[in-house]
């Protein structure tokens, strides 16, 4: 194959590992609980003394639990992970075939007795280890953007820190009971069901420390060696 047929090809696949490697941004309008699934209200009921759309609700609970309320999510994540293995093989072959006879003399091949041996030895030595910690602390106050049939809060939301020359995002979602709702309308993440926790970030300090496409094709599956 000529060498300028084959420099179209390579910078095609340069260009498919590069899209691969960075991830699609999602729509942040649409993610965000700025605008929860609301929910019907009765119409308001007057009265001389009473009005529903002004009622303190003096002897309710304060904590979140209608949709559209105010909930706030303490960060109190620590993983750490650790995984090493250690693989060590070995195995031994040999095999000694005599020299036929014939009329009672052995067989010979320039003097030499026309017995076959065969002797092979094969070893294999592998390892590896992996370690990962992770700490995430703060807070986010999130939105109750569902309430189920069983009583429990589809929460999410998300906070933008604008610092110097880049943004910090931290998002969050999940399943909140109403019982892990502490009296000071504060739930620690660790009591989140099925919760999606993102920290992320953008700006020059980000880009400083995300690889270039062509670093990304060498480190891809793409690449053959």
């Amino acid at each position: 194959m000529p060498i300028h047929r084959f420099v179209p090809v390579l910078c095609a696949a340069l260009l498919l590992a590069a899209c691969a490697g960075v991830p699609a941004a999602r729509d942040d309008g649409q993610w965000a609980a700025t605008a929860p699934m609301a929910q019907e209200a009765a119409p308001p009921a007057d009265g001389a003394i009473y009005h529903d759309a002004q009622n303190m609700e003096l002897f309710a609970d304060p904590r979140a639990h209608r949709v559209g309320d105010i909930l706030t999510i303490a960060l109190v994540e620590s993983t750490q992970a650790s995984k090493k293995a250690s693989t060590s093989t070995s195995k031994t072959d040999k095999a000694d075939i005599a020299s036929p006879t014939i009329l009672g003399q052995g067989v010979s091949i320039g003097g030499k007795a026309a017995s076959i041996g065969l002797d092979g030895k094969r070893n294999f030595d592998g390892a590896g280890s992996s370690s990962q910690s992770n700490q995430l602390t703060g807070q986010i106050t999130v939105t109750v953007a569902q309430r189920l049939s069983n009583g429990n809060l589809i929460v999410r939301g998300e906070k933008w820190l604008t610092i110097n020359q880049g943004q910090e995002l931290v998002r969050i979602s999940g399943i909140v009971r109403p019982q892990d709702i502490g009296q000071d309308n504060v739930v620690p993440s660790t009591r989140v069901a099925d919760a999606r926790i993102g920290y992320t970030g953008r700006g020059t300090l980000a880009d400083a420390n995300t690889r270039g496409w062509l670093s990304r094709f060498f480190n891809s599956k793409w690449m053959p060696f």
